[in-house]
């Protein structure tokens, strides 16, 4: 009952978009702070992350630990790049309304990147309300661009079908 209240009530609609703005902004602003610095470089949050794998009691996991170690840090000049722009193109989607689920996907998965790199701040927050995003799906972007281009999206590729039927066996 909760989630068909989340997927088509149209008052849930309107938090989900105080929701979404809310959480557009809070990337929009992170990522427009790395990009205009000119200084962004993740390098240091990685290997900070890696020292997070010994100890007692260690924030980092190893499976992280060597994805970092063996992925991240070898490309860290494409995430010192992807990371400013994803969190930007984030913002500016969930502000706009744009590929909501697309976008808020991404920000979750940006947010679990971090949590699993051994830091909290506003990483579990964001999990949360974006959970309720995703959860709602197109009524999250209903007030927003959405509103008109998943039906328009729908159309094209309803017609693409019937242009180019499968061919059955």
């Amino acid at each position: 009952m909760f989630l068909q209240i989340l997927r088509e009530n149209r008052f849930a609609s309107l938090l989900l978009a105080v929701l979404r703005i809310y959480l557009g902004c809070e990337w929009l602003l992170a990522g427009w702070g790395k990009i205009t610095s000119g200084k962004f470089d993740a390098s240091g949050f990685m290997y900070g992350a890696l020292q997070k794998m010994s100890g007692d009691h260690p924030t980092v996991q190893t499976w992280w630990g060597a994805f970092l170690k063996e992925v991240a840090i070898p490309h860290v000049d494409f995430f010192n790049v992807l990371v400013p722009w994803g969190e930007f193109l984030v913002g500016v989607a969930l502000i706009l309304g744009v590929f909501t689920n697309f976008a808020i996907l991404m920000g979750l998965t940006m947010n679990f990147a971090y949590m699993f790199s051994g830091t909290t701040s506003t990483n579990p927050q964001m999990v949360l309300l974006g959970m309720f995003i995703l959860a709602a799906g197109l009524n999250a972007g209903k007030i927003g661009l959405d509103r008109w281009m998943y039906p328009y999206f729908t159309k094209l590729l309803v017609k693409k079908a019937n242009k180019n039927p499968q061919i059955a066996d």
